[in-house]
């Protein structure tokens, strides 16, 4: 268990929300909604993984196997689909390459906020009284 490197993901993931957050109303700004909600949730797993020892590599594919496995071994809400609608999202904005997958700006910014939330609960209330 890496408790502080577990805080300072989470305290990059907090910094990554407060643009969804802006991101997310109208008129949405879907650059900053899709890269920076992207990177909120990946920074979120990642506290997530590190908080309980796991080592996962530092690739989309790993971080998505990881958010499944959150959700599936600690409950935490299952965002894997959601983390590759705004890597999609992401990619449709900034290179024009792929299609932008249909999503409601509030709806993400919701989920994206929530996910950080269970996160903190398992690092941070989790976290030993000395």
């Amino acid at each position: 268990m890496d408790q502080q490197g577990a805080e300072k993901l989470l305290i990059l993931a907090r910094n990554h929300l407060e643009r969804v957050q802006v991101a997310w109303d109208e008129p949405t700004d879907w650059m900053d909604l899709s890269i920076y909600g992207f990177f909120c949730l990946e920074a979120a797993i990642m506290a997530a993984a590190k908080y309980l020892g796991w080592d996962v590599k530092p690739t989309h594919r790993a971080k998505a196997d990881a958010a499944e496995r959150l959700s599936n071994e600690e409950g935490l809400p299952d965002i894997s689909d959601l983390l590759w609608d705004l890597n999609d999202a992401r990619k449709a904005v900034a290179y024009g390459d792929v299609a932008s997958p249909k999503l409601d700006a509030e709806d993400v910014a919701r989920k994206i906020e929530d996910y950080v939330e269970a996160v903190e609960s398992l690092v941070i209330k989790s976290k030993p009284i000395n």
